[in-house]
């Protein structure tokens, strides 16, 4: 369903002509059973048109260029990190001579066992990769529309701006998932053509099964894509603020790189804990034995505080803008 049809479903069903003129035909619609009511038949008409929208901007979102271009760097990061331990190691030598200062914490492993390749790509692009990524994604998803002059023309038709907002939130939680599976997909296989699979060693020490190690690795991707429910929701916020979606974009990815700097800079220690960035590695944790799950709540409540102030921010943004200037 296109936006165009999604406008005029929605016209015919709430009786509401693009002119403002009243079709009392199209609002009573077909005879109603005795058990059925008017509002049932509107409220079943905003369903069908919110999933039809967001049906619609799922299509849009994921048909650009810059979002496969997108999908497509984040696919190629792991393999580039298999091929250059691949590469390192093909003399029989462990990265980083075996110490623990040789890049992420999993990165030691991956000879042994491909499955690491996943933990280990995760790890190298959440820090900037995924949360850039969502950035663009959502830094555009208002104000990219404002700049096409299609944002006016999705308000035509009574859809509300708190449907449509949520529509958008949704679209970039969805690319958030997405994204996340497709750096673990794309690790999985690389790690499964270079390198052996097998049992799983934690950073517990303790061993599991291979089929246990790749259910964590699910667990993991999903965790690392909650985390990024802050960036998407800042994002928006942003984009509800300008007109511009390059500006919008430009601006969520330097609040990203910002944000980072600050959670570096060991004078700030007591501010830390409130960076959305902060315990986003903590994510590893996933792979001890038994989980160590005190950072990982931290970073999930951290994620929906974010979610809850700037998605609260962008709503009463976007209920008082001017879509007509």
């Amino acid at each position: 369903m296109s936006r165009a049809e999604i406008a005029k479903t929605t016209d015919a069903t709430d009786g509401t002509d693009t002119t403002g003129t009243t079709d009392t035909t199209a609002a009573s619609g077909p005879t109603l059973s005795s058990t059925a009511t008017p509002g049932d038949g509107a409220r079943d008409a905003r369903w069908i048109w919110t999933l039809g929208l967001f049906r619609s901007e799922l299509g849009i979102t994921f048909r650009r260029w810059r979002t496969l271009a997108l999908l497509g760097v984040l696919a190629a990061v792991p393999i580039l990190v298999g091929i250059a331990v691949k590469i390192e190691t093909s003399d029989g030598s462990t990265i980083g001579g075996g110490g623990d200062e040789g890049g992420p914490a999993f990165i030691a492993q991956i000879t042994n066992n491909g499955l690491f390749l996943v933990f280990t790509a995760l790890a190298a692009t959440l820090p900037f990769f995924l949360p850039m990524a969502i950035g663009v994604v959502a830094g555009d998803a208002v104000a990219g529309e404002a700049n096409a002059g299609t944002l006016r023309y999705l308000l035509v038709a009574p859809a509300g701006r708190t449907r449509l907002l949520l529509v958008k939130y949704a679209t970039t939680l969805t690319f958030c998932l997405v994204a996340t599976l497709v750096v673990a997909t794309s690790a999985l296989a690389t790690g499964a053509l270079l390198f052996p699979l097998g049992e799983v060693t934690t950073i517990s020490g303790t061993r599991m099964g291979f089929g246990e190690g790749l259910l964590r690795a699910l667990m993991i991707a999903l965790v690392v894509a909650v985390s990024l429910i802050g960036v998407a929701a800042l994002g928006l916020f942003v984009s509800t603020l300008t007109s511009s979606g390059i500006a919008a974009m430009a601006t969520t990815v330097g609040l990203l790189i910002t944000v980072q700097i600050l959670d570096q800079i060991p004078q700030l220690h007591a501010l830390h804990p409130y960076f959305f960035s902060h315990y986003w590695l903590s994510f590893a944790d996933l792979m001890r034995e038994p989980v160590y799950w005190d950072d990982i709540i931290k970073n999930l409540q951290m994620q929906g505080l974010y979610a809850a102030v700037f998605g609260s921010a962008a709503w009463a943004r976007f209920g008082a803008k001017d879509v007509m200037a």
